[in-house]
C-alpha cells in the first residue's frame, strides 16, 4: 500500500512541473514525506502485513 501511494504521488510530482503548476510544491512535499516513510520502515525492519 506505501509503495503504491509513493509511486503515484511521483507520477503526481512529475505532471506537476508542466501540467498543474501550483499543486507541484503540495505534491513534492507529500513525496518527501513518503519517501521518508519508506526509508523509516526499511531501517526499523518491520513488515506491514
Amino acid at each position: 500500500m506505501l509503495w503504491t501511494v509513493a509511486l503515484v504521488l511521483f507520477v503526481l510530482w512529475i505532471l506537476g512541473f508542466g501540467v498543474f503548476h501550483v499543486a507541484g510544491g503540495l505534491i513534492h512535499i507529500l513525496l518527501v514525506l513518503a519517501v521518508i516513510s519508506i526509508l523509516w520502515r526499511l531501517i526499523a525492519g518491520r513488515r506491514v502485513v
